[in-house]
């Protein structure tokens, strides 16, 4: 489905215009994305329920067109609570949606976005106290000292189902699930009561994957307090990794972050 925001012109744009308008927020339907549309946009979104960017990609058309969001995807209520939970601005928890997130947590048959990670697999066997050299080389694509074997998609769901008759817990520990990518060996300093409980909530909604990344954040008061005052490198070095600039995260966050801002003040 296109994704439409400002600057776009066409049909598309006249279609979205008219669906704004039936569901309350009239612009003039002349097929150009311009400033009010994209007020227009966030102010649906808002209403609806969805996070607010002025952009309308699948999440809003759908929900534009059927009048509701999917149950699945995240609220702009959890953000609020999330924000207050973090005794941080809204704008930064919605640039960490944004730019973590890659627009959606679950995938199109409804089960969360997952990426099994053979090298976790391979350390969490040996802490359990298996041999996990013997089963790296009996299991090499699903046990191995090194990162790699990635399929994408669905295909990651197949991999963890073949890792889990290995053993079930290392191989959902393994995992970095739903919208915002968090290990499932994170499960207990995140206060879940076993990684399969994490797992359970992770199949449930987008609100869950955004209650697990405040956990996250809070168990991590240099994180915490990055995100409070918006020091962004230091924000990505601490989720995403000491390569973060090589993805410029730090400054695609503080990009977000600022336009959310303009967003909210013009909302």
């Amino acid at each position: 489905m296109t994704i439409l925001r400002k600057g776009a012109t066409g049909r598309a744009v006249t279609h979205l215009q008219g669906l704004l308008g039936a569901a309350g927020f009239p612009v003039v339907n002349d097929g150009w994305f311009g400033d009010t549309t994209e007020a227009a946009v966030l102010r649906a979104q808002i209403h609806l329920g969805i996070i607010p960017d002025g952009i309308a990609g699948p999440q809003t058309i759908t929900a534009l067109t059927a009048g509701r969001r999917d149950p699945r995807h995240m609220t702009y209520a959890a953000i609020e609570r999330a924000a207050a939970e973090l005794d941080a601005p809204i704008s930064h928890i919605l640039a960490i949606a944004q730019v973590e997130s890659a627009g959606d947590g679950f995938l199109p048959d409804g089960r969360p976005k997952i990426l099994y990670e053979r090298h976790v697999m391979y350390r969490r066997l040996a802490a359990a106290g298996l041999d996990a050299d013997a089963l790296a080389d009996r299991y090499p694509a699903l046990v191995n000292p090194r990162r790699g074997g990635y399929m994408g998609g669905a295909f990651e769901h197949g991999r963890l189902k073949s890792a889990r008759m290995i053993d079930d817990t290392a191989a959902l520990e393994s995992c970095s699930w739903g919208a915002f990518q968090i290990m499932g060996h994170h499960w207990q300093i995140l206060g879940y009561d076993s990684v399969q409980h994490f797992v359970l909530c992770m199949q449930k909604d987008e609100d869950h994957h955004l209650a697990a990344l405040v956990r996250f954040i809070v168990a991590d008061p240099k994180l915490h307090a990055a995100v409070k005052s918006g020091k962004w490198p230091t924000v990505a070095r601490l989720y995403n990794g000491p390569a973060y600039a090589e993805h410029a995260y730090d400054t695609r966050l503080a990009t977000a972050a600022r336009r959310y801002a303009v967003l909210e003040a013009s909302a």
